[in-house]
């Protein structure tokens, strides 16, 4: 039976769907034909919460669900992002109001829609106060182009920033058992102001898998090739820790990924995992997370095993941290 989770004035099941996979970020992206039949099967299976951005796959992730779903677009509450996106071939940023405006404007046409209901700032422009790119979407809110703000990867100071000018409806950030960040003051903050979590990468960039990764086979365009926790080393160090959670998954009679997604679920009321996947077995398995049900010594165990100072290596290169205004642990300083 789904649960139910609250974004804005809106409800949703509490597993969402993560579409960026379909168009980069592991690999190649998904045929197309493939991809659209994939989405309208994640409706089929119940799935009424889907997040793309304008940065993935260069606008095509967005040009995807505009040809593949929008003719379903009564079944599903829809997110996309602006701020971060390609420009000339490389990744920029703008948060300047009027950039946000032309931004969700072109979103709109390449989602094939008239109205996102949950649109973030994909990232914190250093450049232009929080306050003003808030103040953007705010107007698109009263033009009727979105219906919620969101914002991505950003702190509690910032939440807070942000919310002062316009009620914020959900922050995402990455939240698995081996990503704990936002429970050092996220999470609170969120409790604090009626903020959704949206929790993205929640089984840890597939590590939670019952097939152990092997990250000399990653593709070459695999993002996570750039990621400390995945280079050798380290991944061997963090691998070993499964051999705790297989026993807890098997006694709960789950999969390693719907333990790590089931355990976001118990962990507050207000956190919406949004796992990506291109398998259609992963697909269910990771909607049918919402029906496990974890001990609180389980969940416990899970917490104190995972720990973040037992995760080897951070979650970024530093290049890539520096994008982002999310808190830190001291020791990943």
């Amino acid at each position: 039976m789904p649960i139910r989770r609250k974004i804005g004035d809106s409800e949703v099941n509490a597993i969402g769907l993560g579409c960026m996979n379909l168009s980069h970020g592991y690999g190649p992206a998904t045929e197309r034909k493939d991809a659209e039949r994939f989405l309208n099967q994640a409706l089929d299976i119940g799935y009424d919460f889907f997040d793309t951005a304008s940065l993935y796959g260069d606008g095509n992730n967005e040009r995807l669900l505009g040809s593949a779903i929008m003719h379903r677009r009564n079944e599903f509450f829809l997110a996309s992002k602006g701020v971060m996106a390609i420009v000339d071939g490389k990744r920029g940023m703008d948060g300047r109001p009027e950039a946000i405006k032309t931004q969700c404007d072109e979103s709109l046409a390449r989602l094939n829609t008239d109205h996102i209901d949950l649109y973030y700032m994909h990232r914190l422009d250093r450049k232009v106060p929080v306050e003003e790119s808030i103040g953007g979407l705010a107007d698109l809110v009263q033009a009727g182009k979105i219906g919620n703000i969101g914002i991505s990867e950003m702190s509690a100071d910032t939440l807070r920033r942000a919310h002062a000018v316009h009620p914020v409806a959900a922050i995402q950030s990455e939240y698995s058992l081996c990503t704990r960040n936002p429970e050092i003051a996220v999470l609170d903050a969120c409790s604090e102001l009626g903020t959704a979590f949206v929790a993205f990468s929640p089984v840890a960039r597939g590590f939670f898998s019952d097939r152990p990764l092997d990250p000399s086979e990653f593709h070459e365009n695999d993002l996570r090739n750039l990621m400390p926790r995945f280079n050798e080393e380290n991944y061997a160090r963090n691998v070993a820790l499964l051999e705790v959670a297989r026993p807890i998954a098997e006694q709960a009679g789950c999969t390693l990924p719907q333990l790590a997604l089931a355990w976001l679920l118990a962990s507050r009321d207000n956190v919406v995992p949004i796992p990506g996947t291109t398998n259609v077995e992963h697909l269910e398995q990771n909607f049918r997370s919402q029906d496990v049900e974890l001990s609180q010594d389980a969940v416990d165990e899970l917490s104190s095993h995972f720990a973040p100072e037992r995760i080897t290596g951070n979650r970024y290169p530093d290049r890539l941290q520096r994008t982002v205004d999310t808190e830190i642990f001291d020791f990943e300083g």
